[in-house]
């Protein structure tokens, strides 16, 4: 891929987050400009979308476990919920495709990804190593715990969680501002 195509790519990519994020539909924004030139069919749109939403959770989870470090479940909890409230189309575009994917080849490779995505979510939150053939089903409670608090504050039946800590560089700021 050239640099002029992994820019254009990246761009149309950004287009198609926003597109998601403001709709909040589930559906995949293929009418926008370049999305046919430069996707190949919907799976290969929503593996990117997919890395988009896992290469965000992961940045979320290390920022919130720096913050969090005493308290790692919810270090993992906030940043999911972040997550999912910054990119709440994208995440409806993956649950969508997740319950009725459009090939056996989108099935497996989202499912495969959610695997990983939980197993993620367990071994940051300190409850089970990646490897552990019980870290799916403990990242599944996580995931299910992060979106029901999502849910709520989106109702508003609950309130809204305030996920915005002060970082350690600005803990340390306003003790020696002391």
């Amino acid at each position: 891929m050239t640099w002029d195509a992994h820019h254009r790519r990246g761009e149309v990519l950004r287009n198609v987050v926003d597109e998601v994020n403001s709709r909040r539909d589930g559906s995949l924004p293929t009418q926008l400009p370049g999305v046919e030139a430069t996707f190949a069919d919907d799976l290969e749109l929503v593996a990117a979308l997919q890395l988009r939403w896992h290469t965000r959770l992961s940045g979320r989870i290390d920022r919130a476990l720096l913050d969090q470090p005493a308290d790692l479940e919810a270090a993992v909890l906030d940043a999911w919920r972040w997550t999912a409230r910054e990119m709440p189309g994208v995440r409806a575009v993956l649950d969508t495709h997740l319950e009725h994917p459009t090939s056996a080849a989108m099935e497996q490779a989202l499912t495969r990804a959610l695997d990983k995505e939980r197993a993620l979510l367990a071994a940051m939150a300190g409850l089970a190593s990646v490897q552990d053939t019980a870290a799916v089903r403990v990242g599944e409670r996580l995931e299910a715990t992060a979106r029901a608090s999502v849910r709520a504050s989106r109702v508003g039946t609950h309130r809204r969680e305030s996920v915005e800590r002060p970082t350690l560089i600005g803990r340390l700021r306003a003790v020696l501002a002391a």
